[in-house]
């Protein structure tokens, strides 16, 4: 199982952190290790001062494909969730500064988080999905799909051209405006449209 992030997906978002706006999706990737598993503590990690949450639509894929075609894209994932990409932001500062790669500070164990999954074929628009992150109740995140730069489509068949996607693959579609820091004793949920999808306290 793999897991695919893209960055810089929302205009708003690029602009608050101070990077360019990208003509193609921004890949990274993060380990199956990477992945919260169902009924386990999030904890906060010991090497970074800075946690900040990235609230996003993540989608499952249903079948192997490589070269996809984006007119076809749509058959090669099956469900959506909601789902947070951990960053530990001053390590990612310090490695962008650096010109270094910044897995440490995006990539480590647990930075991924899951809600549950809702069949695509339940979705009335999936073009238009709402969702949002609230922080000990209040809203601090907001999006939907129709403010993505690439939408789910263009994602699955971009990503198809550099890697193979294989059944079970994630992929967090990337994160509105509204990133920031979290600390210990935060809890944060995740709504798609008005559906509870999970619930997460940092200890």
């Amino acid at each position: 199982m793999k897991i695919f992030c893209v960055g810089r997906n929302y205009v708003a978002h690029a602009k608050e952190l101070g990077n360019e706006i990208p003509d193609d999706p921004i890949i990274f990737m993060k380990p199956k290790s990477a992945l919260l598993q169902a009924h386990t503590p999030f904890y906060y990690p010991e090497f970074t001062n800075e946690l900040h949450y990235e609230c996003e639509l993540v989608l499952r894929v249903s079948k192997n494909g490589k070269y996809i075609q984006e007119r076809f894209a749509n058959k090669y994932y099956d469900a959506v969730s909601v789902g947070i990409d951990f960053t530990a932001r001053d390590i990612q500062q310090t490695c962008k500064e650096k010109g270094l790669p910044w897995e440490i500070a995006k990539s480590w164990d647990n930075s991924a988080v899951i809600g549950k999954w809702v069949p695509v074929a339940n979705l009335k628009n999936k073009k238009d999905i709402n969702f949002c992150l609230y922080k000990n109740k209040e809203l601090v995140q907001q999006g939907s799909s129709a403010m993505m730069m690439h939408n789910f489509d263009k994602i699955v068949a971009y990503i198809s051209n550099f890697f193979s996607v294989n059944i079970g693959d994630l992929i967090f579609t990337g994160t509105p405006a509204g990133v920031g820091e979290c600390v210990v004793g935060d809890e944060l949920e995740g709504f798609m449209e008005d559906e509870s999808m999970f619930e997460l306290e940092v200890k």
